[in-house]
């Protein structure tokens, strides 16, 4: 029979599982967007640059503007509106990944743990671990997608103040007030079909591609199961998730960003299939792929460092808590030592087990 204090000292995810999940996923995502953001602003100035349907409006300013790649857009931010633009947008960003991550991850591990579960032989097969995630990103991606829109066009008021046109918001809040009040409920889910194919898109490549690489090169070649070969998978994943995601990511920027009536409705595109057709006829194929390098940059190799640096200083902090717990009990001394976090006690790496075992799978193959 456990004492009342091993009892106390249980880790977080046993006695509050879905919201603890919660609450780190969103965490760890809001330390990933602050290192990642200026990639995720350059790319969505590159999907609007040169965008043909503004001929609609007389509006010649974006499309006789001359394409500039990542570096060079970067660079014309910081030079012409100051290097903390590269963070404009970030607030709704971090909204976002919160409510993404975070009902991604809880979506991911109920329908890992009760809807499929393991196989006879105690395994988690891979087109499980696809479906499921791609469920879990359609819907953490429809959950999040008022901050996601609201991202978008803030990410685009620079640019707005440049061309000398009025800025449409004065902040976050005013921001969502603002399309509540002119679109109402259905005015937040502006560009929801694009955004959840791209997140579907992405979970899709990103899964089946890393497991299959990880394991292709496990197998075929000298390589070890190693950070190296943790890399390339995470660097072929990162292309095909792009590849297959960017087309619909082009799209959902533009529907977002796009001008509206005073009913909220678009006056460039009446739907994402619009938006397609008027982007390939006006701007070529290719369009389609705007962005291209900064997206995949960040969904490669930072994004994943990022957590992994994120956890790891909090697992370390858990550790050096332990050890003060320990010292406390052998060392003597007049007073007790004050320890506010003494519940995390030595389970703090497996505190993080659930969050892990999507984000990092090496780590716990």
């Amino acid at each position: 029979m456990p004492f009342p204090e091993e009892e106390s000292l249980q880790p977080l995810t046993q006695r509050w599982p879905r919201t603890s999940k919660f609450l780190l996923s969103g965490c760890a995502a809001t330390v990933a967007e602050l290192a990642t953001f200026p990639l995720d602003l350059t790319k969505t100035r590159l999907q609007m640059q040169g965008e043909a349907a503004l001929a609609k409006l007389g509006d010649g300013a974006m499309e006789s503007a001359p394409y500039r790649g990542m570096m060079r857009t970067a660079l014309g931010i910081v030079q012409e509106e100051g290097f903390l633009k590269l963070w404009q947008g970030v607030t709704p960003a971090i909204y976002r990944h919160v409510v993404y991550s975070g009902g991604r991850m809880v979506t991911y591990e109920h329908l890992r743990e009760v809807v499929f579960g393991k196989s006879e032989d105690e395994h988690y097969p891979l087109w499980k671990s696809v479906i499921g995630g791609m469920m879990a990103g359609v819907i953490g991606q429809f959950l999040a997608n008022p901050t996601d829109l609201v991202k978008v066009q803030m990410q685009m008021e620079g640019k707005r103040r440049l061309e000398g046109k009025p800025l449409r918001f004065r902040g976050v809040h005013h921001a969502f007030a603002k399309i509540l009040a002119e679109g109402g409920i259905r005015g937040l889910w502006a560009g929801w079909i694009p955004n959840i194919q791209r997140a579907a898109l992405v979970n899709m490549g990103d899964l089946t591609t890393y497991d299959t690489v990880k394991h292709y090169l496990v197998l075929n070649t000298a390589l070890e199961d190693n950070i190296a070969t943790h890399g390339l998978s995470s660097l072929c994943s990162g292309l095909v998730a792009s590849i297959l995601g960017t087309p619909a990511d082009v799209i959902k920027s533009r529907i977002m960003n796009q001008p509206r009536d005073k009913q909220g409705r678009g006056l460039l595109y009446k739907s994402s299939t619009d938006c397609v057709i008027q982007a390939v006829q006006g701007e070529g194929f290719l369009s389609l792929y705007k962005g291209f390098l900064p997206s995949w940059l960040r969904m490669v190799k930072t994004g994943r460092f990022c957590f992994f640096l994120c956890f790891l200083y909090i697992s370390l902090t858990c550790t050096l808590q332990v050890f003060f717990i320990l010292l406390s009990d052998v060392w003597p001394h007049e007073r007790p030592i004050h320890l506010p976090f003494k519940n995390l006690y030595c389970r703090g790496f497996f505190f993080f087990q659930p969050f892990l075992r999507i984000m990092f799978p090496f780590l716990t193959d």
